[in-house]
């Protein structure tokens, strides 16, 4: 793509249903139009997905750019924009611009292990680093899942998951918050499951995604395991409004998210406004 502030068409391709709760859970496969709009991206960006008409929503892009002809976006039914685009068929048209914000260093964790942390729909931005990962395995050391939801029904790429613990291409660690029938997997938070599976720091990289509260206490957590700064990352990407530092609203002190970030390190987090 030639300007990233100027969107493209896009075809809705597939539509999964991956949760029914109170605020559903979609994810939408998507193929750029026009072949010569090319869409460069990297683990942890976002994209603006939009509807003409009435308007653009942040998206992280859940897909690994190592998959060349889709983009994945798993959408949460919450306003106006996200309900319209939960609305959508298969064949029909979006827009998408981007891609947004500084990526995951992965190139940089060659020869590590890999540990995400995700809660919820944190796992989303997590998915491309998995799969990127899962692709590039010779590159990188073992790879370990850590993720929880509220209930079964509330975890996303569920099969996806089950799928790679299976073919072990993953170590997989599932919890849910509270006991549900037919749910024989952990049952608690995340930050405790993290130090109930207890990961080793040597020669690891951890990052983590979910809601604020999720995220403040894993990386407490993590400390305690004995991960250094430089070790953690997380995304902050739910606080990124225009993508381009205009309007503010993303601002934490003297840091814009979606410009200098994302995606920061832990040692960057801890200088951020004490009130995040």
């Amino acid at each position: 793509m030639s300007n990233p502030y100027i969107p493209v068409q896009a075809v809705v391709k597939d539509l999964r249903q991956e949760t029914d709760g109170a605020r559903p859970i979609k994810t939408f496969t998507v193929e750029i139009k026009d072949k010569k709009d090319k869409f460069k991206f990297s683990p942890g960006q976002c994209a603006m997905v939009g509807i003409p008409g009435v308007g653009e929503s942040m998206i992280s892009i859940c897909s690994s750019p190592t998959q060349k002809k889709y983009m994945q976006f798993s959408i949460m039914q919450m306003g106006k924009v996200t309900s319209a685009l939960h609305e959508l068929d298969k064949g029909e048209m979006i827009t998408v611009r981007g891609p947004y914000g500084k990526p995951f260093p992965i190139d940089e964790w060659k020869g590590k292990k890999i540990l995400t942390i995700g809660g919820g729909i944190g796992q989303a931005p997590l998915r491309p680093i998995i799969n990127y990962v899962r692709d590039n395995a010779k590159n990188y050391g073992a790879l370990s899942i850590i993720y929880g939801a509220r209930s079964p029904q509330d975890l996303v790429f569920l099969s996806e998951l089950e799928g790679m613990k299976k073919d072990k291409s993953a170590k997989v660690h599932l919890t849910v918050d509270a006991e549900a029938p037919d749910w024989k997997g952990n049952v608690g938070f995340v930050p405790n499951y993290l130090m109930d599976v207890k990961p080793s720091p040597k020669n690891t990289i951890a990052i983590t995604c979910g809601p604020p509260i999720m995220i403040k206490f894993v990386l407490q957590n993590l400390k305690k395991l004995g991960f250094e700064d430089d070790q953690i990352f997380t995304t902050l990407e739910n606080r990124m409004k225009c993508g381009i530092g205009k309007c503010g609203k993303c601002n934490v002190g003297g840091v814009y998210v979606c410009k200098d970030g994302p995606v920061f390190s832990y040692a960057q987090f801890k200088e951020l406004h004490p009130d995040f």
